[in-house]
């Protein structure tokens, strides 16, 4: 057969020549970028991200700096990964699960949990924290509005998902007062721009506030007015990266509680203690901490002094008007993905349930939920990458994010390009981080046929 008329060689080369293709027009553009940039004369390269800034940033975040100590931490979390998987491996080989004996799940929580930590905080004043100023350089403007971008995602991410889920069941509710209003809460905001939205948070509510002197006092510890919302904060103490440790080893502790008590009810048809063992755990080790090396933490209170308030933490009407604004306006598709995914289940799990004699939040928390965790998480990834590229919108509120204070840096420095090309990069890698995590999850979950 001749080679032009052979299947494989002909495919091959369609996909050769459509590579090269792309690499040529990848370099055309590339090379005519440069023409333009050095007509205007406008230099390229990303030198000039150590230049000082000299502009102020409204909110500032506080970013880690991690020195050459934080490498260890790195090496031994890596390390209990690593070892995880090939004690995983061992036990698959030997038709055993890490769940069926208590020492394989303390191996894998000291692998993982405690071992790192130990190392981290031996190895505690390997990371510092430093915070934007005006005479800071570009790249530490970036990596602020970097920070402000993923604290709104995060939050935005957890209260939209508890408020779609409250929602959901409540146009679930047999009550039809409740399934009308959470109807139109739907259909409102599912219909109006999320950029309407947060205008209308913004101007509409927050700044409607009253002044700094005739504040909102909810008891001496919140503080609301036009300026934002101030609150307690806690202040860190030499025993809060220990009191830390013992809170995150607890709480992995409770996955070891959880599966004993499920192998108890197994093997014996009666369900092992949970609460006694938690708690216990919970309260006793963090508080073991506690007592050996003193308060971790100082509560520092937000006092009016002069024009406005000293202490505490305060959050800025823009962050407060763009996590509201995304929120609600999230949490109506949510609402609808995580209402869809309830009634896909079938009528009959529901009453097989309750024939157990289950009550209905068990029912809803067992039964009904981890199935329809399966239909809900596809959709509810694009929600979650919604809000990550909606945070843009911030620039129409004011919010300092990566997009408003690279706009800033684009006008001052004339590196469109550079600019333009870290806004993709980092919105890129967000939504790909997101997409990993949430298929990583789904696959976890998905029904697996023999």
């Amino acid at each position: 057969m001749p080679l032009w008329r052979n299947p494989t060689v002909r495919a091959r080369f369609y996909q050769f020549a459509m590579l090269a293709g792309l690499i040529a027009l990848a370099i055309n553009v590339y090379q005519n970028t440069l023409e333009n940039l050095a007509k205007r004369g406008i230099g390229s390269g990303f030198g000039f991200l150590a230049n000082e800034a000299g502009f102020r940033i409204g909110e500032i975040s506080t970013l880690p700096v991690f020195k050459g100590g934080f490498l260890w931490f790195l090496a031994a979390l890596f390390f209990g990964l690593v070892a995880s998987k090939a004690l995983a491996n061992w036990l698959k080989q030997k038709h055993e699960k890490i769940g069926d004996k208590d020492r394989w799940i303390l191996a894998i929580i000291a692998l993982t949990v405690v071992i790192p930590l130990l190392v981290l905080y031996l190895g505690r004043d390997t990371v510092e924290t430093v915070q934007y100023t005006e005479s800071s350089s570009y790249t530490m403007a970036l990596m602020t509005g970097f920070a402000n971008t993923i604290k709104v995602t995060i939050i935005g991410c957890i209260l939209s998902t508890f408020l779609g889920l409250f929602v959901a069941l409540g146009r679930l509710s047999p009550n039809w007062l409740i399934s009308k209003l959470c109807k139109w809460y739907v259909e409102v905001n599912r219909n109006l721009p999320v950029l309407m939205q947060l205008f209308f948070w913004y101007f509409i509510v927050i700044q409607q506030l009253p002044n700094v002197r005739q504040s909102v006092n909810i008891g001496d510890w919140l503080f609301l007015n036009k300026r934002g919302l101030y609150l307690p904060s806690f202040i860190p103490q030499e025993s809060a990266l220990a009191f830390c440790i013992a809170v995150a080893v607890a709480l992995f502790s409770l996955v070891f509680i959880w599966r004993r008590s499920k192998r108890v009810l197994e093997t014996t048809g009666e369900p092992g203690k949970v609460l006694i063992p938690s708690l216990a755990v919970l309260i006793g080790l963090p508080g073991l901490v506690w007592l050996v090396g003193g308060t971790p933490f100082a509560l520092e209170m937000p006092v009016l002094k002069g024009f406005n308030f000293r202490g505490g933490t305060g959050l800025t009407p823009e962050f407060t008007a763009l996590v509201i604004g995304l929120t609600v306006y999230v949490s109506a598709f949510n609402a609808e993905i995580i209402r869809s995914g309830i009634q896909s289940v079938s009528k009959g799990q529901r009453e097989a349930a309750r024939a157990l004699g289950l009550k209905e939040r068990h029912v809803m928390r067992l039964v009904i939920l981890p199935q329809a965790m399966r239909v809900i998480m596809p959709p509810m990834t694009s929600e979650y990458l919604a809000i990550a590229k909606s945070s843009s919108l911030a620039v129409g509120v004011g919010y300092p994010e990566l997009v408003s204070i690279g706009g800033t840096i684009l006008n001052q420095s004339g590196q469109s390009v550079e600019i333009v090309g870290i806004w993709m990069a980092v919105y890129l890698s967000i939504s790909l981080l997101i997409s990993a995590g949430m298929n990583w999850y789904n696959a976890r979950i998905k029904l697996v046929e023999r």
